[in-house]
């Protein structure tokens, strides 16, 4: 099915309008300057920068930013703040319920899709608070009635429409007669559309096909499904023709490349958002045959100057960061060494003892291609996604 710049253009106007003000973000956190233990750092300018890439990268398309699992680790309520004044941002999305009743109670009031399952009682708190809920169970229409008699009121809606994922939505080759079902009724009002890609190449642009040809037999029956999404990040990149009427991306809004970077970095310049940080607690000299860690993975074969770091496998920074990953202290980065343990990393500094304690060491950053969250998944062989989602929750937020 083409969409027709006629049909985006309204839809555009309609996603973008927030339907009600936005609420002032909270003022930033901020971390004592002689703090030891590791901290993440949010850039507020980074995530500008980002917004405008993903935006120029799909003409415009209004973004549905997906702030799940935590916005990527970034944290829920102040990522969201930093990305609701944005005009390109329509909206935002989650896939737990407690995360959409916790942006609305942070004071967020763009509108909030859970792509998840949430049950009757959450439901009902849900509708209340204006959350749309994503619809793809065989038992959809007794859900939505009742909760529409609790709420007195019709309830927003999106479809949720399995094209070949096998993970969640409506199975698609079965999705027309139940489609027609809720979008005819009176009791919900049908705010969109959508499916997930498996994101694989060869494959994508099938489920692309079943995706728009049945959105356009619908169409032509009289169903109202609202805008159609189905590009997150790497739909963004890899498949032009996804982008429908908007775009829902999560990691590349945080600077993060969702699948192959070299390719992905011609065509847009993305920046990471985030540091991970801590200082320096301690630095020493190893003689000839010491060993650091546990395993003794590591032993000194001369007199080695070593410096010991707040942060380890606890606070996200993966024990295979000793396979190659480097920290970056005073502009200069030093290798991870010996054992990763749960709140300790260990680095060579060398011939000389370059740092001192209080120092400011940075894992994953912007600052150095050595430490972008690819790079480092990459040195690690895990997925960067990991990089990102496996930063400890419970870490101090600062804006900078």
């Amino acid at each position: 099915m083409t969409i027709s710049r006629r049909a985006f253009c309204g839809t555009a106007v309609a996603l973008v309008a927030p339907r009600t003000a936005v609420a002032a973000p909270p003022p930033p956190a901020a971390v004592p300057g002689d703090r030891f233990d590791p901290w993440v750092e949010v850039d507020p300018k980074q995530l500008d920068h980002n917004i405008a890439q993903v935006s120029r990268l799909t003409n415009g398309r209004p973004i549905l930013a997906v702030v799940k699992n935590n916005a990527y680790g970034l944290e829920l309520a102040l990522t969201a703040h930093l990305l609701e004044p944005h005009p390109e941002i329509a909206g935002f999305a989650v896939v737990k319920a407690e995360a959409a009743v916790a942006l609305r109670d942070a004071g967020i009031r763009k509108p909030i899709l859970l792509m998840g399952m949430a049950s009757d009682e959450e439901g009902r708190e849900l509708v209340a608070r204006g959350v749309e809920l994503s619809l793809y169970t065989d038992d959809a229409a007794r859900r939505v009635k009742a909760l529409s008699s609790s709420a007195d009121a019709p309830i927003d809606v999106q479809l949720y429409l399995d094209t070949g994922m096998g993970r969640m939505g409506m199975p698609y080759h079965r999705a027309l007669p139940w489609a027609r079902e809720l979008s005819t009724r009176g009791d919900v009002r049908v705010r969109g559309t959508f499916m997930a890609f498996t994101e694989e190449s060869d494959f994508d642009p099938e489920q692309l096909r079943r995706f728009v040809e049945l959105a356009q037999t619908a169409t032509e029956q009289g169903m109202s499904l609202g805008p159609l999404h189905a590009a997150a990040s790497n739909g963004v990149f890899h498949l032009p023709p996804s982008h429908l009427d908007l775009v829902r991306p999560g990691i590349a809004l945080y600077g993060a490349y969702p699948s192959r970077p070299a390719e992905e970095r011609q065509k847009a310049e993305l920046v990471p958002a985030f540091r991970l940080r801590a200082r320096v607690v301690r630095v020493e000299r190893l003689r000839t045959g010491d060993g650091v860690s546990y395993g003794r993975n590591y032993v000194a074969e001369k007199p080695t100057w070593v410096a010991t770091l707040p942060a380890g496998h606890s606070d996200g920074y993966s024990r295979r960061a000793v396979d190659g990953a480097h920290v970056l202290i005073n502009d200069r980065l030093y290798p991870a060494i010996g054992a990763v343990s749960a709140s300790h990393t260990i680095v060579e500094l060398g011939d000389e003892p370059s740092v001192k304690v209080g120092d400011v060491a940075t894992f994953i950053g912007p600052d150095h291609s050595a430490i972008h969250p690819n790079a480092v998944a990459e040195t690690m062989g895990i997925s960067v996604y990991d990089v990102l989602m496996h930063l400890n929750p419970s870490l101090p937020r600062v804006v900078v």
